[in-house]
């Protein structure tokens, strides 16, 4: 198992994301900001390339399209499947910068069989 916001589980997280179906067009840059958390902030990024996750890496993603910053509290309940992601965006708990519109065009895939499926297997090999 893999401790939640470590370099580790983001490599576990993309190992089984290969499964992803390949989608066209659903191309980002995103940088998360975990704001809060017992060892300090936690900056990770992944870059999508047509729905598969070609990176992961703790750190900043200089030219980062969307920027997501959550408190530690809120990421881990995502995580946990405890609080919706998109309710939390628009209870205004996961703040977003730089293109709308990008993020926006992924939001589907969040609603798939499969997305839902990698989240549950995640969520089964991290330790928080």
């Amino acid at each position: 198992m893999a401790k939640w916001l470590t370099q580790e589980w983001l490599d576990e997280g993309k190992k089984l994301a290969e499964t992803q179906p390949e989608r066209p067009g659903a191309t980002a840059r995103m940088q998360y900001v975990v704001t809060g958390g017992p060892d300090g902030d936690v900056k990770y990024y992944w870059v999508l390339e047509n729905g598969k996750l070609v990176e992961s890496r703790l750190g900043d993603l200089a030219d980062a399209e969307v920027t997501l910053t959550e408190s530690y509290e809120d990421a881990m309940r995502i995580q946990k499947g405890e609080l919706d992601a998109n309710a939390a965006f628009m209870q205004g708990r996961v703040k977003v910068t730089g293109n709308m519109a990008k993020l926006m065009s992924l939001l589907p895939i969040t609603n798939s069989a499969e997305y839902k499926a990698l989240q549950s297997e995640i969520l089964a090999a991290t330790e928080f």
